[in-house]
């Protein structure tokens, strides 16, 4: 193994620095702050009933947007991957809008086309009696729009990796249609989609900005957990809001640890060290 020169050295010591002052110390900072007085008053901050609304409401957000975009992503990866369609770069286009749409517009966007008062659709938003501004529709909607692109984004690849050779030939042995999923499809995906769903949650739990312009910020009612921490906060409840974000963080952090172990268990499946 070739010793490192000096050079060398200087880079990983400025990379580590750089890694402490912008990751560790701002995680190490949430934990003290939400810790800082007590397990107590840590349990207190979280058990307000605003507090248990909003980890309420964000678990129905989530738990409606997971699946869906799940579905959504799986069937849109499979039909571009195995199909040449007119328009797939337009397609891919599309899908990678979320990634750089900022998420206030994306809430802006939505009451534009669903406001009663000023939204393209008010009259059939007002016929069907429905709230979808200020109300849990809405950041269910916001929430699809920004986590869209993920699942797709990662079993596309994948699928157009592992071509549709073992499909066919399954197919031609007389399999049906689900059970060319279930037994070849599936198995080739299951790592890929797994990513792409633990992203999703990642994203839909930390949504912010979209999720803002639509709720409306309704104690008790569209306040969801990174609107109920900005709230605590801006009240000067330190321990509550970091109480709230440390919840967050322990997400965050499992979602990487996930990743990587899932990563490193594919890696060995496949003969990579």
């Amino acid at each position: 193994m070739t010793p490192r020169s000096w050079g060398a050295w200087l880079l990983i010591g400025v990379g580590a620095v750089y890694l402490l002052l912008l990751v560790l110390l701002p995680l190490v900072n949430v934990f003290y702050q939400a810790f800082r007085e007590g397990w107590g008053v840590y349990l207190q901050g979280l058990s307000t009933p605003e507090a248990r609304h909003a980890m309420g409401l964000t678990l129905v957000v989530v738990g409606v947007t997971v699946p869906v975009n799940t579905v959504f992503g799986l069937v849109t990866a499979w039909v571009l991957a195995r199909y040449r369609l007119p328009g797939r770069g337009l397609i891919l286009a599309l899908l990678d809008a979320p990634l750089a749409i900022s998420p206030v517009i994306v809430g802006l966007m939505f009451i534009l086309l669903y406001s009663p008062t000023v939204g393209m659709f008010r009259d059939w938003v007002t016929r069907l009696g429905v709230q979808i501004i200020f109300a849990p529709p809405g950041m269910v909607l916001t929430t699809l729009f920004i986590t869209l692109p993920f699942v797709v984004r990662e079993v596309l690849p994948v699928l157009e990796a592992t071509g549709r050779e073992e499909e066919e030939a399954a197919c031609t042995l007389g399999a049906r249609g689900w059970q060319v999923f279930w037994r070849i499809t599936l198995p080739q995906i299951r790592w890929a989609l797994l990513y792409g769903v633990i992203l999703t949650t990642a994203r839909g739990l930390g949504e912010f900005g979209a999720v803002a312009v639509v709720s409306g910020k309704v104690i008790g009612q569209t306040n969801t957990l990174t609107l109920h921490i900005e709230r605590m906060y801006l009240e000067y409840q330190t321990v509550a809001a970091f109480a709230g974000a440390s919840l967050l963080t322990l997400i965050a952090l499992g979602t990487v640890a996930g990743q990587a172990l899932l990563g490193q268990s594919d890696r060995e499946r496949i003969g990579i060290p």
